[in-house]
């Protein structure tokens, strides 16, 4: 694809997702979590809240702002780490359900797409994201200190550790999946969160190798949208843990919400659906 191709198609991205900021970060959450909940409760037939297409392809509209941000950024070094990181998601998550290691003895309930070898084939397009969203709030939130790997890296590990504290839980309480021993902290034990902590660190490494942290600063800075993903994140598996009750996942999402709006990107254009600045 010539440089011309790329700009066109970046371009059309970021027209297609600005022009519907409010539906893909709100509303498509809100339905997701309305549906999911209803399936998990019997409100809404399992079959249809827990459909493997409907899912995937809900997923993969909630990501698309993000993709939108980061593909002007996406030279051959960065389709090179992300392609190693995808092939370590895998080796990690296979590991993970064969041995139980690092994250704790735990299977599927929710087939999320194709399955090989007992993973989701798709399983990139729900971890990577989670890690990307954490690495932009974490450049965005640091400014000029963002420059510093020692401060850089450890923070976005925290960050996607603050994910996982909203995610897993909500996932358990849902059926996504489940641990054979339960855990104290809303049925997930805090081996998952050490594998996390190890999972992350590579992805974040691998991220930080992919893009130039200050070439994607200015690229946030033009893009108001990307951080459109980790909205409906907080929108979704936030409405989830407030339904079953799970305080402490809820007020990780507040933490989340805070970051955000930190961030200074979600007022009036945000609602009017506004585009790409300059």
């Amino acid at each position: 694809m010539s440089c011309v191709d790329s700009a066109t198609l970046s371009a059309r991205l970021d027209a297609l997702v600005a022009a519907n900021r409010p539906g893909i970060a709100v509303v498509a959450p809100l339905v997701g979590a309305a549906s999911l909940v209803g399936g998990s409760l019997g409100y809404v037939p399992r079959w249809l809240a827990f459909n493997a297409v409907l899912l995937l392809c809900g997923t993969a509209m909630l990501r698309l702002p993000l993709v939108a941000a980061v593909l002007p950024e996406l030279d051959r070094r960065a389709l090179a780490a992300l392609g190693a990181l995808c092939g370590y998601t895998y080796l990690i998550e296979y590991v993970g359900v064969t041995t139980g290691w690092p994250y704790g003895a735990f299977s599927y309930g929710v087939e999320l797409g194709p399955m090989v070898a007992g993973v989701p084939l798709a399983l990139p397009l729900f971890f990577l994201p989670l890690v990307c969203n954490a690495y932009l709030l974490t450049v965005l939130l640091l400014g000029e200190r963002a420059a510093n790997p020692l401060l850089r890296l450890p923070a976005t590990v925290a960050v996607v550790l603050l994910v996982d504290c909203v995610l897993d839980p909500g996932a358990v309480a849902l059926g996504f999946w489940a641990y054979a021993e339960g855990g104290v902290y809303y049925g997930v034990p805090l081996s998952n969160f050490a594998g996390w902590v190890l999972s992350g660190s590579v992805a974040v490494v691998a991220l930080d190798v992919a893009f130039d942290h200050r070439a994607l600063r200015a690229r946030l800075d033009a893009c108001p949208f990307a951080l459109d993903d980790l909205v409906s994140f907080v929108v979704l598996w936030g409405l989830v843990n407030l339904v079953y009750a799970n305080w402490l996942p809820v007020l990780c999402t507040a933490a989340l919400v805070a970051g955000l709006l930190t961030t200074d990107r979600f007022d009036l254009a945000f609602a009017r659906g506004d585009g790409v600045d300059g």
